[in-house]
């Protein structure tokens, strides 16, 4: 069945891989600090989006990305991926299984707080779009600099709080309370 080119939905993730198992994205022995963090996808109403594709790509315990050449292939016991991705259910929620990342270095040389990169797709958006997610906290949250680019009125929109024991943040689409996106 064809669908329209307009949106990147409803059919945004038929067809692709979104089991469970992608959703974690460490190994047994993956070095660093193991963390859960559950995202939950808000539409323009405050409504949960059942069927959002969320992908995450995050540096492991040492600030490296997988991709990068500096970074040796991962020992198979060690199978930290760099990335994961689900679908949310039909209560807008999804869960990874993952370390928190170490700081980064950017391309300038600037360090940039803990924090793992989000690429969602939604039924009636023109194209996916990309957050972040910070950690509340860390202390280097002051001085990250693409942190530093947002307003500090909407800066908490890309900061997960700890509950129990997992790391959770809502991300917004649009209206109130809208989630930080960026244009890359």
């Amino acid at each position: 069945m064809a669908s329209g080119s307009q949106t990147v939905g409803p059919y945004l993730h038929i067809g692709l891989d979104t089991e469970p198992r992608h959703g974690v994205m460490v190994g047994p022995h993956t070095a660093g600090e193991r963390m859960r963090l559950r995202l939950c996808v808000l539409d323009g109403a405050g409504q949960p989006v059942p069927d959002a594709l969320v992908e995450l790509w995050q540096a492991d315990a040492s600030g490296r990305y997988v991709e990068t050449a500096d970074h040796p292939n991962p020992d198979p016991g060690e199978a930290f991926r760099g990335w994961g991705r689900r679908a949310t259910n039909r209560d807008g929620w999804t869960l990874f299984e993952t370390i928190r990342p170490a700081p980064t270095t950017s391309a300038d040389g600037r360090t940039q707080a803990s924090h793992i990169n989000v690429c969602l797709f939604a039924r009636g958006m023109l194209r996916h779009i990309f957050t972040r997610v910070y950690f509340a906290g860390d202390p280097m949250l002051a001085t990250d600099p693409v942190l530093a680019l947002v307003p500090e009125a909407r800066r908490g929109t890309l900061i997960a709080d700890r509950v129990d024991d997992m790391w959770t943040l809502t991300i917004r689409i649009q209206g109130d309370g809208e989630t930080v996106f960026f244009d890359l």
